[in-house]
């Protein structure tokens, strides 16, 4: 007979059928994140992570300046990663990975098993710009 393929959902943690909501925190949960527009301008690997990674600097314009991270973004290759314009939640602390200290947070997409893409941002935003 048929053999019966059936996907384990543990394979595909984001799934949107059976991503959960999660509790609201009202609008000052929100806005207590400072999420801002930066610049990629360096990509090194990163071998030492447990799972794959990179680590990119970003700068976040004239106030907040440069701030490193490191991401699970295999999924592009370097060059289409420098110059561009990434959304980062940087006020996040910081977190040591590896012996590596990433600054903030790049936020992206999450495919069904985890494959981050990262949002786009429109054309002519600068570095430093708000994101709400």
């Amino acid at each position: 007979g048929m053999v019966q393929h059936r996907i384990d959902p543990e394979s595909l943690p984001y799934a949107p059928e059976t991503l959960e909501r999660k509790p609201d925190v009202g609008a000052e949960g929100f806005f207590a994140l400072d999420l801002r527009t930066g610049r990629v301008v360096d990509v090194e690997p990163f071998p030492e992570a447990r799972k794959p990674a990179s680590k990119l600097t970003v700068d976040f314009g004239p106030v907040v300046g440069r701030l490193r991270t490191s991401a699970q973004i295999t999924n592009y290759p370097a060059s289409s990663l420098e110059g561009r314009i990434v959304v980062g939640a940087i006020n996040l602390g910081r977190k040591r990975i590896a012996g590596f200290t990433s600054e903030f947070l790049v936020l992206g997409a999450l495919d069904p098993d985890g494959t981050v893409r990262l949002l786009e941002v429109p054309d002519g935003v600068r570095p430093g710009a708000p994101v709400a």
